[in-house]
């Protein structure tokens, strides 16, 4: 082979957030090897062992190129699991799944049909700029997304204070001095809502500069490891924690409201609320020591900047939005929001904050359980009820599009009996999962590397500004279709059958995702349209094809009151809305009848295998088995567990079989079960996932235990019990 043969691109590796530059070297549609991209200035050089999964996505044998149709045996009763696949072409797809999705709709209403959006949809620039045309034609409510597994307590106190559910400040971790990281990991998650590549440098950096690094976690994590100083908290405590660390603020006179005050006029009114909460009161519940509270509290204000981060095992528990919340409040208290060093906003060339939905506020609630909307979306703990719940409004159809809510989402196994129910299912998705088994039809877009590609979403979180546009690495052939090119076809066909016009539908078809793009750039801070001192980089999408390895457009700087949405251009604290979840706190915390249990589950995840798709990959899921159950020895000693056991584990909705491995990285009185595993399902074509198919923890967790405030799942202190199995 010689060198003329090969041809190198710089891509952007889209298997987590933290977008880091890879060089893909190819021979015609082989991949030849993938690297990091030196030349690339926000990663410079720095990948982590999944961006090598992206050529095993590519090349499985497993994946899907063509939409295939479930077959069901002629001549005998059948289930759907007894059917086989055909492909077909996409013309025929499309007019099946459109026509039956249509027919549903006539007959049962709108809300007959439902949708769940997976999280690779926030890393594919076609899905997030052209499948709403797909999402508004079915005209339905009821919609789901993996955000209220996730993230969704961020973007509700986003819209509440600052305007817009996306203005969600983001740690300048290249400045601080002090980094507080409360339920998160990102040494395994390469940064969440923190798009920070290499983040393991970037953490050695602030400890190199005489700063201090705090995890605090019921799990010494890898970050925990590498951090000065880790704490372990009781599952679900951690609002007591922050309502005692803002009670230290006011009681030590360590709080700083002059820098926000002109923003936020009644911020110093955070202190009746927090009065109560002393860190002796709350000792006992977090498990952290009344001096030790104090002490985070007096380390957090010496230091010059500080940010103070709280990720998803923050998030996703029964107090989550009041814990981000206080969070916070935390970072406003004690000056470091909107300051170098602290928990700043960012300013991404292609902004879509300004053009796209502010997220609106419980403007309707679930049909069964009266769970609030956020964005649009209900909360995707209540989805199975509502397919299983008959009467007006009962799901009879769902898409799915990128996502597995059979395994990611709480009780999975009332889910997947959900949807063996179901009238119809389409799928968007390149593998036969233990969702889109369930499909009638599936339709196969292409992977990453086929795609071009530029973050809509991530830059939006980066933590220092940055922009960079890949083209496909590989050509696709004509058969193959693009997740824009699908959602697209789709509309187009609904809106026709609704008898809506689609004379809009030509110029779109013109422009694609990529001319959405050039018209942000162009209109945006650093655009050729733009004004200020930013606009110097004349940016578009030209300027970007020019530079592959991505433009530097400098660090993270100061942006209120500009970075506000509100008319008034005010911080809206809302203690209305979020400190009335205080008396929920009080009844659950200090009330005799509501001791802790003896033991409840939180998640994990791993570096290799935090993705689904990556359990498929052989590389990412040889060596040790991942998927066990991690308990600490004086639990372990107590229920008479040995390292290695099989143990029988046991929630109010389900139970499971998993491998037990004993460690002191545990606190007492958890366990920990890894997210993402369970690929036991028959009628799943993953063969390496097959082959290693772990447990699903979401058969433990509970569809009825969400956050009330926000109706976010509650995947973390969920009570359980553990027995031996002979």
């Amino acid at each position: 082979m010689s060198d003329a043969e090969q041809q190198l691109h710089y891509s952007t590796c889209t298997l987590c957030e933290a977008m880091c530059g890879i060089e893909v070297a190819t021979k015609g549609r082989q991949i030849l090897s993938i690297k990091g991209d030196k030349d690339n200035p926000f990663s410079q050089g720095h990948i982590c062992p999944k961006a090598s999964a992206l050529k095993d996505l590519y090349d499985d044998p497993d994946r899907l190129k063509r939409p295939v149709k479930r077959v069901k045996p002629e001549g005998q009763e059948s289930t759907w699991e007894d059917c086989t696949w055909e492909e077909i072409g996409w013309d025929e797809a499309f007019d099946l799944v459109a026509n039956n999705l249509h027919r549903i709709q006539q007959t049962h209403g709108n809300n007959a049909v439902g949708i769940y959006l997976g999280n690779p949809n926030a890393h594919n620039m076609g899905s997030i700029l052209f499948g709403p045309y797909f999402y508004r034609a079915l005209k339905t409510h009821n919609r789901y997304s993996a955000t209220s597994v996730d993230q969704l307590p961020h973007h509700i106190i986003s819209r509440r204070l600052f305007g817009h559910m996306s203005q969600i400040p983001i740690p300048d971790i290249d400045h601080t001095q002090h980094f507080m990281i409360i339920g998160g990991n990102p040494l395994a998650s390469n940064g969440s809502i923190m798009t920070v590549p290499n983040v393991k440098k970037r953490l050695k950096g602030i400890q190199k500069r005489g700063g201090k690094i705090v995890v605090i976690d019921p799990k010494r994590s890898e970050t925990a490891d590498l951090s000065c100083e880790h704490h372990f908290i009781r599952p679900g405590s951690d609002v007591l924690l922050l309502l005692a660390m803002l009670n230290v603020l006011f009681e030590k006179e360590l709080h700083n409201v002059d820098a926000l005050e002109p923003y936020a006029e009644d911020l110093s009114e955070v202190e009746k609320y927090v009065r109560p909460y002393s860190p002796l009161k709350v000792s006992d519940q977090t498990g952290i020591s009344a001096s030790v509270i104090t002490q985070l509290v007096t380390d957090f204000c010496e230091a010059e900047s500080a940010a103070c981060y709280g990720r998803m095992g923050a998030s996703v528990q029964a107090f989550g939005t009041l814990t981000q919340y206080l969070i916070m409040l935390f970072n406003m208290l004690t000056g470091n929001l909107d300051k170098r060093g602290g928990m700043m906003f960012t300013q991404p060339a292609a902004d879509t904050l300004p053009v796209s939905g502010k997220g609106s506020m419980g403007d309707f609630t679930s049909r069964v359980r009266g769970l609030p909307a956020f964005a649009g979306e209900y909360p995707v703990a209540c989805l199975a009820e509502e397919i299983l719940t008959p009467g007006e409004g009962q799901i009879k159809a769902m898409v799915i599009g990128a996502g597995n809510p059979v395994v990611t989402t709480p009780n999975a196994e009332q889910l997947d009996r959900a949807f063996s129910t179901l009238e119809y299912t389409v799928a968007v998705d390149f593998y036969i999962t233990e969702t889109s088994r369930h499909a009638d039809i599936i339709l196969p877009p292409v992977t990453a590397l086929e795609r071009d590609h530029y973050d809509v979403v991530f830059h939006n979180f980066a933590v220092r500004n940055f922009a960079k546009y890949s083209e496909a690495v590989v050509e696709i052939d004509e058969n193959q279709l693009t997740d824009w090119q699908i959602y697209l076809s789709l509309a187009q066909r609904l809106d026709a059958l609704n008898g809506k016009s689609t004379d809009h539908y030509p110029s779109l078809w013109a422009k694609q995702p990529k001319g959405v793009v050039d018209d942000l750039l162009k209109r945006g801070m650093y655009g050729k349209n733009g004004e200020g001192e930013n606009a110097g980089y004349k940016l578009s999408l030209e300027t970007l094809k020019a530079h592959p390895h991505g433009i530097d457009l400098g660090p993270l700087q100061s942006a209120l009151p500009h970075a506000i949405f509100h008319e008034d251009q005010k911080i809206h604290l809302d203690f209305e809305y979020f400190m009335a979840d205080l008396e929920r706190v009080d009844a659950h915390f200090f009330n005799e009848q509501n001791q802790p249990n003896s033991l409840v589950l939180i998640g994990r995840r791993h570096i290799k295998t935090n993705n689904s798709w990556l359990h498929n990959s052989p590389r990412m899921v040889k060596g040790n088995n991942r998927c066990t159950l991690q308990i600490n020895p004086e639990d372990a000693d107590k229920h008479g567990v040995k390292d290695g056991d099989l143990v029988a584990v046991r929630s109010r909705v389900g139970q499971l079989q998993i491998e037990t491995e004993i460690t002191d990285a545990i606190m007492p009185g958890v366990i920990s079960i890894p997210h993402g595993w369970g690929h036991d399902k028959k009628g799943i074509q993953l063969s390496v996932a097959s082959q290693h198919p772990g447990v699903n923890t979401n058969i433990l967790t509970d569809d009825l235990l969400v956050d009330e405030l926000s109706g976010n799942a509650v995947l973390n202190g969920v009570p359980v019990e553990l027995e031996t199995v002979s």
